[in-house]
């Protein structure tokens, strides 16, 4: 699973109050460029790996073989988010790369959009799953592209459609703000079907709820779910097809070729182990068997070793409103050893925490198997992974692999440094309660957010079995909740550890007092408040991290007396009073989660959220929006990653790789589409 602890907001969600890494000197800027550009509400920032000159050629060249299929791979994920995401990222890409005679004015709304669709990869917004849209008016675009076409412009009309055509049957999309208005729905309204509602693609236009519960799905993970004449129900496979087995080509079939020919290619570059895992893959993408994705699985886990690394498949199942199918994504990544010391002091102490965990001792493992942290610094993501990226991942999130096999946790520390770096001090005075607060969070911010991040990974999503009465995955019995559950199981273990003195013991933690009261603070601040900036035009929370924020918080605020609403010049803040209140309730939530997961209790789950994690109060949103724009801080970030330049050989072989770092979100996007060239080295 991916951290809960995202870096989507530049100064709040991550940091808090917005201090540096550091700890101190955070209102020096720093020497590089860090946030490129704000785009509305959206921090563009550029992502360095100063690490990847150590690498040797070896390296180098298979990590720009996995960054190639990391690329190619993402017009899947636009494909899920949307049904016309394609046409529409083509439509807005070919206007900005011809755009010789397009009215200045029009070519400024596009050029906003398109921004705002490549952090994304659809029209609607990563975080609170509500569509945005185009400024100005259909007419104007019809004439923009019109000039557009006039230069040599190819855009994605349909046979005997005219440009004219194209715009207005696209014209819902990109200006209605009631047409499709959510990515993703989880809690419909009375009589609305979750389904029905959402506007991502898993399922046919005529597929209900009641529809999906009556039917079996063979491949759960990675298949569309479509009405056939007869009424039943048929799953469209994700797969390229295998000949040699008798199995047709599936949805993505063009796609998943394309990745697959640069994982081959990678194949030739890689260890034995990271081989053996790519190659499982490409079986797995061949045929779309749970087998074979299995087997994939066991492989990527038990290479613990390999200095590079990847993540290339059908893997998050957030966007879908079931909670079942996995949304594609790509990381390219590599191990900074000088980073690691952190995470894997955490790691080599997994079955202390485990056995100190205050649940049920049948919902204990006995035995952690194969914890596998590392700090790591990406070369570049994409697809549900990126531009908006995690701070930490723990994967697989198949439950019985992860008992069997283990998990990897990783620390995504460049990501990190620059969502640090791009931050200002601004925020911190705006809800901080008091001189004191303010001076903690600037002292402990940085260290207590990896901290966390860090528990929530490393001994947060690998901790805890099923009961014996609930085999299995437990996403089956928790539904369309459990992902929601699960971010807030594991900030609860790094909740409930962040206080405990066996931090000091293990030397990763000099003062866990002070600091556990800074990290409560620093949840409490987001999760309680600054996180509803996000949420204009709704009244209830979609996104499944930022339901299990709310939920904590507000759970220990209705059933401790750790943390106090305050009120000063017509300005609410969330004060924690009380730290070893806060961690008591923390441990009793967490049994509670942990008993509702490992017993499957979907009615407890879904009470749960519904009574703490789900509503919240419009009025309060509007103050804390308010206080906001006076501030000027970005409500989350979009990624720039670094730039792979191959330089070929005498036969035309990628023999070595550059770096470099293009600065530009529109630039890198449109050479990603073949568009643009990147400048000579």
């Amino acid at each position: 699973m991916k951290s809960s602890w995202i870096a989507l907001v530049a100064g709040i969600g991550l940091l808090g109050c917005g201090s540096t890494r550091n700890g101190d000197g955070d209102d020096a800027a720093p020497a590089r460029k860090y946030l490129l550009e704000r785009v509305d509400d959206v921090g563009i920032v550029q992502v360095y790996a100063d690490g990847f000159a150590n690498l040797t050629r070896e390296q180098k060249v298979l990590a720009w073989h996995l960054y190639q299929a990391a690329v190619v791979g993402r017009d899947i994920y636009v494909q899920q988010r949307c049904e016309v995401g394609l046409e529409i990222r083509d439509l807005v890409e070919e206007i900005l790369t011809h755009s010789e005679r397009v009215e200045p004015i029009t070519l400024e709304h596009v050029r906003r959009y398109a921004k705002l669709f490549w952090v994304n990869h659809s029209p609607y917004n990563n975080v609170t799953a509500r569509k945005f849209t185009m400024g100005g008016s259909i007419e104007e675009l019809a004439l923009a592209c019109d000039a557009a076409e006039a230069v040599g412009a190819r855009f994605p009309k349909k046979p005997g459609e005219s440009v004219g055509g194209l715009v207005r049957r696209l014209g819902p999309w990109l200006f209605d703000p009631d047409f499709a208005p959510m990515v993703t729905v989880k809690s419909p309204k009375p009589g609305e079907d979750p389904l029905q509602a959402s506007a991502c693609t898993f399922y046919g236009a005529d597929v209900t709820l009641a529809d999906v519960e009556r039917f079996r799905e063979e491949y759960g993970l990675n298949s569309n779910l479509v009405k056939r004449a007869d009424g039943r129900l048929e799953e469209q496979v994700w797969r390229m097809g295998d000949p040699t087995q008798g199995i047709p080509p599936g949805l993505y079939a063009r796609e998943l070729a394309a990745i697959a020919s640069h994982l081959s290619r990678a194949c030739e570059f890689a260890p034995e182990p990271t081989r053996r895992a790519l190659e499982a893959q490409i079986r797995f993408y061949r045929t779309g068997k749970r087998a074979d994705r299995e087997a994939y699985d066991i492989a990527w886990v038990t290479d613990k070793d390999s200095v590079i690394d990847t993540v290339n498949s059908f893997v998050e199942v957030y966007v879908d409103p079931r909670g079942v199918k996995g949304a594609w994504e790509g990381i390219v990544s590599y191990e900074d050893p000088k980073k690691a010391a952190l995470i894997k002091g955490i790691a080599n102490a997994a079955q202390w925490f485990e056995d100190h965990m205050p649940y049920e001792a049948r919902f204990r493992k006995p035995d952690v198997k194969g914890i596998s942290a590392r700090s790591i610094d990406v070369l570049v993501e994409t697809g549900d992974a990126g531009p908006v990226s995690a701070i930490g991942i723990n994967l697989p999130n198949d439950a019985k692999i992860r008992e069997d096999y283990g998990s990897k946790s990783v620390s995504l520390a460049n990501v990190i440094e620059a969502n640090t770096n791009s931050t200002t001090p601004k925020a911190r005075a705006e809800f901080c309660w008091d001189d004191a607060e303010v001076a903690r969070a600037k002292k402990w911010a940085a260290l207590t957010s990896d901290m966390l991040t860090n528990m929530h990974e490393v001994i947060g999503h690998a901790s805890g079995r099923q009961a014996d009465d609930k085999p299995g995955d437990p996403a089956q019995y928790i539904k369309e909740n459990y992902s929601a559950l699960e971010e807030a199981r594991s900030d609860l273990v790094a909740l409930w550890f962040m206080r405990d003195p066996k931090l000091k013991e293990l030397g990763l933690l000099a003062d866990p007092d002070e600091a556990s009261l800074a990290a409560y603070e620093n949840y409490v601040r987001n999760g309680g408040l600054q996180q509803l900036r996000r949420m204009q035009g709704t009244d209830q929370l979609e996104e499944d991290h930022m339901r299990n924020r709310q939920m904590v918080v507000r759970w220990i605020q209705a059933n401790s007396k750790a943390i106090e609403e305050r009120e000063r010049d017509g300005k609410h803040y969330l004060r924690v009073v009380d730290a070893d209140a806060f961690r008591e309730a923390a441990g009793k939530l967490l049994a509670l989660v942990q008993r509702l997961k490992s017993t499957g209790d979907y009615a407890g789950a879904k009470e749960l959220f519904d009574t703490y994690g789900v509503k919240f109060d419009p009025a309060l949103r509007d103050e804390v929006v308010a206080r906001y724009a006076t501030l000027d801080v970005p409500a989350y970030v979009g990624f720039v990653f670094p730039r792979l330049t191959p330089i070929h050989g005498t036969s035309g072989d990628v023999i070595d790789v550059t770096i470099s770092y293009p600065l530009s979100l529109e630039q890198q996007m449109l050479e990603w589409s073949g568009r643009s060239r990147p400048p000579s080295p």
